[in-house]
């Protein structure tokens, strides 16, 4: 698929929504409940998304509008949302993800950014150079990402129960997702 910046936009401003149906008032054996050593509860993406808004996507385009390839991006905390989130509640973090989000693509749209600018680059502290289309696809799929960890993780906890019927249980098998760079 050619990467148009409406479709962009569509798909990301849905995600909080996607998230607030999948997860508020969920009882917090769904929400709070990992996959084991190493792993994040739906509690634990929501936060990391929350991150990723603040210090990553419109920081990182604007640093590529702003500077193209003279500045290279601080490297992302993967981990980031862990301090920020102690205390709060799902919901509260629900909340300020449609906010930021919001906020985000208001910014977003005030780039008033046409085609060509999708081919403007920027410089990732480990890839090196990358296109402004590229970190807005990758925007994309890493909401997608983290939609589909929440889909296997939730699916984690009935591995058990749902007995033999796991072997036509797809999501039961899925493992693996990148690491955010």
């Amino acid at each position: 698929m050619k990467h148009d910046l409406s479709v962009t936009v569509a798909l990301l401003s849905q995600t909080p929504a996607a998230l607030n149906a999948l997860l508020r008032n969920l009882p917090d054996v769904w929400t709070h409940t990992d996959e084991g050593p190493n792993t994040w509860t739906a509690f634990d993406i929501v936060g990391h998304l929350i991150h990723a808004e603040h210090t990553d996507w419109i920081p990182r385009a604007t640093m590529i509008v702003e500077h193209g390839e003279s500045q290279t991006f601080k490297p992302f905390d993967r981990e980031g949302q862990k301090e920020k989130s102690q205390g709060r509640s799902l919901g509260n973090l629900l909340d300020q993800f449609a906010e930021v989000r919001a906020e985000s693509l208001a910014r977003l749209r005030a780039m008033n950014l046409q085609r060509e600018d999708l081919d403007r680059r920027g410089r990732h502290p480990v890839f090196g150079p990358v296109t402004l289309g590229q970190l807005l696809a990758t925007w994309v799929t890493h909401d997608l990402t983290h939609l589909h960890q929440l889909s296997r993780l939730m699916a984690h906890q009935y591995r058990e129960a749902v007995g033999p019927w796991s072997v036509f249980l797809g999501v039961l098998h899925c493992h693996g997702h990148s690491s955010d760079a």
